[in-house]
């Protein structure tokens, strides 16, 4: 019988190499990655900021500040009503000094629009507002509970949602909430703050621009219109100053008059010379204290007046007092007789 050989496998062996720490990535075709669908931009809200003659350089800078912080905004040098925009912001200086900033909803011109006296400016350049976000962002609007009671404060409400807030997807955004937005209803004034979010436990700090909006009244149109709100405590900044410059003109008039009354009263004759003054020509001690002592003995036997020259006095005085009484009785008595 013949030998039967069984063939064996070939056992591939396997080589060795070497664990690469960086290994290189699997290549990829640019036509296997994952383009995200671009969301539609529905919300086309844009807000016309714009600024009339006469504002000072702070105003500039707060305006500059808020341009930047709103991406939807529309830098224009002036209105024109062939320009489409939905809302605008308005910057209106008096006299160098004063700043008022309208907010209307031009949509139609149908508004209602709102106007403000800007107090307590502090932009974002100043050192102590050490907050920072992402330049084109979308913030967070926060509002005091004020503003769902008072009916004039639940339209300023409505009129800063739709001014202050960022179109979602808007072209000029960037995808990320880092800052949020608080207005504040206090002393009959409304609030501005602008805080960077640090932290999701709430954690806050500062950014700016921050301002307060003393609400002075509210219109019906776009700019114009009825009076449908006023501020029934609402100074202007004139009348204030007008009043400062008065209680200082009131103060000099006080002051005048008292250094006229102190004339007035002065005493025409100058005060009597020190007792025993002369006491004091002399140059030698011991005879200014003799002299002393002669004086002291002197007052001293004044003062001793006699039990005798007392009673004598005391008698005087009530021979006056009777004499005094006897003719008042006579004096009556001769009134009756002619009467």
């Amino acid at each position: 019988m013949g030998r039967k050989f069984i063939k064996k496998k070939k056992v591939e062996q396997l080589e060795i190499v070497p664990l690469d720490e960086n290994p290189p990535l699997p290549s990829q075709r640019p036509s296997d990655e994952v383009v995200p669908k671009k969301e539609k931009w529905i919300n086309k809200q844009r807000v016309l900021v714009f600024a009339a003659r006469g504002i000072s350089h702070r105003d500039r800078h707060l305006m500059r500040d808020i341009k930047t912080l709103m991406p939807h905004h529309r830098p224009e040098s002036k209105m024109e009503r062939s320009k489409t925009a939905n809302e605008a912001m308005l910057f209106e200086g008096r006299r160098k000094r004063d700043l008022y900033m309208w907010l209307a909803n031009t949509a139609g011109a149908t508004g209602p629009s709102a106007k403000f006296l800007i107090e307590n400016i502090h932009t974002m350049a100043e050192l102590k507002l050490t907050g920072n976000c992402l330049r084109g962002s979308r913030p967070l609007l926060s509002f005091d509970a004020k503003f769902d009671e008072v009916p004039h404060l639940k339209l300023l409400k409505e009129l800063f949602v739709q001014t202050f807030s960022v179109p979602n997807h808007h072209p000029k955004s960037q995808p990320f909430i880092d800052h949020v937005y608080t207005f504040t209803y206090l002393d009959n004034r409304i609030w501005f703050r602008n805080f960077q979010i640090l932290s999701e436990d709430g954690g806050l700090s500062e950014v700016g621009p921050r301002y307060v909006m003393n609400p002075v009244k509210i219109f019906d149109g776009s700019f114009t219109g009825k009076a449908i709100w006023e501020n029934p405590d609402y100074v202007s900044p004139s009348k204030q100053r007008q009043m400062l410059k008065k209680a200082a003109k009131d103060r000099y008039v006080n002051r005048v008059e008292q250094k006229v009354q102190q004339e007035a009263t002065r005493p025409v004759k100058a005060y009597e010379g020190i007792d025993n003054e002369e006491l004091f020509d002399d140059a030698d001690p011991l005879e200014t204290a003799k002299l002393l002592a002669l004086k002291a003995k002197k007052r001293l036997e004044q003062k001793k007046t006699p039990k005798s020259a007392l009673t004598k006095k005391i008698k005087d005085k009530q021979m006056e007092a009777v004499k005094q009484v006897i003719e008042q009785r006579k004096a009556r008595v001769k009134r009756e007789k002619k009467v």
